[in-house]
């Protein structure tokens, strides 16, 4: 079977995205294990003045770098084509790939996270909203 593979918008204008590889296991409530779309994770920042990135999950704060990946990786959305060719035969029907995105990057957090609860729950609270708000 043939893929299609369609682009719109032209090579060099694709948007960049990147991934955010993290070592070891998120683990999600048992709350929300119905309802994952949409989750809120944590909050990722770049300082405009640094080359490295801090993602804020719950009381834990991760330091990472941006790493450049040996070969792009493309984000592809899955269409659905039937009958193009309108022979009526129902044979033709297939999938068509559409690019979104190019990956070329990732984030890499490998080291352990720092706890953010220190001393009292109440100065994390305050860091973490603060970090919110800078970023």
């Amino acid at each position: 079977m043939q893929i299609q593979l369609k682009c719109s918008c032209g090579e060099d204008e694709c948007p960049e995205w990147a991934i955010v590889e993290l070592q070891g296991e998120v683990e999600i409530q048992s709350s929300f294990q119905t309802c994952l779309k949409n989750l809120h994770i944590g909050v990722l920042c770049r300082p405009s003045s640094q080359e490295t990135y801090t993602f804020t999950i719950g009381y834990h704060e991760l330091t990472g770098s941006k790493v450049k990946m040996k070969k792009p990786v493309l984000v592809l959305k899955k269409i659905k084509r039937m009958d193009v060719e309108g022979t009526g035969d129902g044979n033709s029907s297939g999938v068509e790939l559409e690019v979104v995105g190019v990956i070329r990057h990732k984030i890499l957090f490998k080291s352990r996270p720092k706890a953010l609860i220190s001393g009292s729950q109440a100065v994390a609270k305050d860091r973490i909203n603060a970090v919110r708000r800078w970023c």
